[in-house]
């Protein structure tokens, strides 16, 4: 026959919509005509594709051969379709046969001689892939990637010759299943190592519990940075779902899928002189940035002051809806942004205020210009401000550690299993409509929050923040109400919503 069909998928942020390649070959002047909007890399690939075929021992054909990449409407990027377009040329021709593509999508950069390349994005085609019952054809280079979902279906190859071998039965390509994935736990540093520091120490536990943001603020040298570099080695594992999901991200921001431990929750630390679409993504092709790579983890922003204010506002959306939207002409591609923040900062631009013996020569104005630089709807967003001051000398030179990583995980993991089973999600995500359900308040505790809100000046959505905040203390004591201490405690943590004195 002179048309064949081969079933593909494209890339649009994390999501692989299905694309057909149609190749119909006619009588007319030889040439080969591409349609379907697709751009550079891909109008390139009608010649790696001939070189391809006629490097693996087939033939060319010298006619008119038309290539239709559909649907029509969606831009078609990189070198992902070079293997069923050489396929669907084949096939065509009636060089190979066509009967074993039915239910089979395939995907792959050919290289001149006909050897096989990766592509980037493989993962989400594969999670697509699996859930319509397809087999995926990739590149060796991607095959532990592609199997990653549960069901699914890979075969691998090296070079177009095996898979025409495999199509006409004379050698068949083995099926891929994905090795074991990594279950032992990373080497964090141990939180056993922070000296001092209880209610640090106390407010990044219960952080952790309920996945809350944190801004935690104090001279320099009081312990910021190390308190959230030891985040991670309390938090609990991700979900087989949450790490598919995290995994898809990586696959397509820099084409693999490999992670340190793919049931860890990643943990971000971009640099201060980043820019806003270094944390948002972005590009002609929107490609994911600091935000969604941090997306089911940790995003931490040391110095957070020193940020460019515009970076720093690109913040506001992601931690209210969990996700960012990058629009462009052509396309708009949406990015998962779930998102635990934790952030530092000095307390003044010498960053001494507070320290005894005083020593800090920032005047009044000049310490709320510097904390000026952080928006009010931004500080609004965060759960937790923390203040962290210097541990004492004596404490210091004491050398005595503080309780171990894995206990505190322990009582963070009981809490989030109390809140998955009670509402299927963790407390900083919390609707108003769950929040009125599982965030109740006796009467008198009514009044206590009220008083608060009305020294205090809190929005409706601070308000909000510390009644999840509060559930988060409460489940830390698997207590089923919020009562009175674990408000008052909540209430607390709000140190940066009150007035500079």
């Amino acid at each position: 026959m002179s048309l064949a069909i081969v079933n593909t998928r494209a890339q649009v942020g994390i999501d692989a919509p299905s694309v057909t390649v149609e190749v119909h070959i006619s009588n007319g002047l030889p040439g080969v005509s591409m349609v379907g909007l697709p751009e550079m890399a891909v109008r390139e690939s009608k010649d790696r594709v001939k070189s391809a075929i006629i490097n693996s021992g087939f033939v060319f054909p010298t006619r008119k051969i038309t290539i239709n990449l559909a649907p029509a409407d969606l831009p078609k990027e990189g070198g992902r379709y070079d293997l069923p377009i050489a396929l669907g040329i084949l096939m065509a021709s009636q060089q190979i046969d066509a009967q074993h593509l039915g239910s089979t999508e395939v995907l792959g950069e050919l290289a001149l001689t006909g050897e096989l390349r990766a592509v980037s994005g493989v993962l989400p085609a594969a999670i697509k892939a699996a859930d319509a019952k397809h087999e995926l054809w990739v590149p060796r280079a991607n095959a532990q990637e592609a199997a990653l979902p549960q069901h699914s279906r890979v075969r691998a190859a090296d070079n177009l010759l095996q898979i025409c071998a495999h199509l006409q039965q004379q050698e068949l390509m083995p099926n891929i299943t994905a090795t074991a994935r990594q279950t032992d736990a990373i080497e964090y540093r141990d939180l056993s190592d922070v000296t001092g520091q209880h209610l640090a120490r106390r407010a990044l536990e219960i952080a952790a519990a309920g996945a809350h943001s944190l801004l935690m603020f104090g001279p320099p040298g009081s312990g910021k940075t190390l308190l959230a570099s030891r985040l991670p080695s309390i938090l609990p594992p991700l979900t087989d779902a949450a790490a598919l999901q995290v995994a898809a991200i990586y696959s397509v921001a820099n084409g693999a899928h490999v992670r340190p431990n793919f049931w860890q929750p990643p943990f971000r630390a971009p640099h201060h002189t980043a820019s806003a679409v270094a944390l948002v993504g972005g590009g002609s092709h929107p490609r994911p940035g600091e935000i969604s790579l941090a997306h089911n983890g940790v995003l931490f922003l040391d110095e957070l002051p020193e940020f460019d204010r515009r970076a720093l506002q690109v913040l506001r959306e992601p931690l209210e809806s969990g996700e960012i939207v990058i629009s462009r002409a052509a396309q708009q591609v949406t990015y998962p942004a779930n998102i635990q923040l934790v952030a530092a900062m000095n307390p003044c631009p010498c960053g001494f205020l507070g320290v005894h013996p005083p020593r800090c020569q920032c005047t009044l104005e000049q310490v709320r210009r510097y904390r000026h630089k952080l928006s009010g709807p931004l500080l609004d967003r965060i759960d937790m401000h923390v203040e962290v001051l210097p541990v004492s000398r004596e404490l210091l030179l004491s050398h005595q550690p503080g309780e171990k990583s894995i206990d505190v995980r322990l009582r963070v993991q009981q809490a989030r299993e109390r809140q998955l089973q009670r509402q299927g999600c963790v407390n900083a995500q919390l609707t108003v409509e769950q929040i009125r359900e599982y965030c109740q308040l006796s009467a008198s505790d009514q009044r206590l929050l009220e008083q608060a809100l009305q020294k205090i000046q809190l929005s409706a959505r601070s308000t909000h923040r510390i009644l999840k905040l509060a559930r988060s203390i409460a489940d830390l004591k698997a207590a089923d109400t919020i009562s009175a201490i674990h408000l008052s405690e909540a209430l607390a943590y709000r140190n940066l919503d009150r007035p500079v004195m």
